[in-house]
């Protein structure tokens, strides 16, 4: 299986890789984890990689394309764990994912001459990832190691926003405590918000601890986004 995930959005771009991928792996089976990224949000991308590749079988290809600086000198990498494997640029996209995934091997995917200088998921990523997905990890191409980081912030009560998603839900990366209410700072706003476990439960804005169980700031039958005006990568305290 091959799980991709992009900032495509529901466009041709999507559609083509899928269809190259099939050129070289005719059984392949291709399945959309998130293409709705926000446009080279490379702590977003982080967030859901981490959050759901345990929920998808053993053997499981990544395609993570969210490529800020597609056709610089970046690499592409490939990455081999136990149970799966990791197929993205070396920008730090894979960060918080390997470490929970530990890296058997790693392996750099050439960029062909006659690749698009903007359109590398077509050109290289399709192609690897079918070649990893039929067995082929191996001649990828030379051993390397990964050169970027990126770390989600997190220290003691601070964390940061990771996700605003399609419900406009306000994701953070900080754990619940088990209380009725809490003190909530970012910027120069303070706030006391409540707990609910459950949406019918809520009245107004709300916390409620979100599938990935860390804290999210909800508002029942509506979006938190818009009142909050927050934004992924925004510092914020919860306690």
């Amino acid at each position: 299986m091959i799980a991709m995930l992009t900032d495509f959005g529901m466009s041709e771009y999507v559609g083509v890789v899928k269809g190259v991928i099939s050129v070289y792996h005719h059984n392949a089976q291709v399945v959309d984890l998130c293409h709705t990224v926000s446009p080279q949000c490379l702590i977003e991308a982080s967030w859901i990689l981490q959050s759901s590749y345990s929920h998808f079988p053993t053997g499981t290809v990544f395609c993570c394309i969210v490529d800020p600086t597609v056709g610089s000198t970046r690499k592409i990498i490939a990455v081999k764990t136990k149970h799966y494997f990791f197929l993205a640029p070396d920008n730090g996209l894979l960060s918080e994912t390997l470490e929970k995934e530990k890296p058997l091997e790693i392996r750099e995917v050439p960029i062909p001459e006659k690749a698009s200088m903007t359109f590398h998921a077509r050109d290289i990523f399709a192609q690897a990832a079918a070649m990893i997905d039929k067995g082929d990890f191996g001649i990828l191409g030379k051993e390397t190691e990964i050169m970027e980081a990126l770390s989600l912030f997190r220290k003691g009560r601070e964390g940061m926003i990771v996700r605003i998603d399609h419900f406009g839900n306000i994701v953070t990366n900080l754990s619940p405590l088990g209380k009725k209410a809490y003190s909530i700072k970012y910027k120069n706003n303070k706030m006391e918000l409540p707990f609910y476990s459950t949406y019918t439960q809520s009245q107004g804005l709300f916390l409620v601890t979100g599938s990935s169980n860390t804290l999210e700031i909800s508002k029942k039958n509506s979006s938190a986004q818009r009142e909050m005006r927050m934004a992924v990568g925004d510092r914020i305290t919860i306690e």
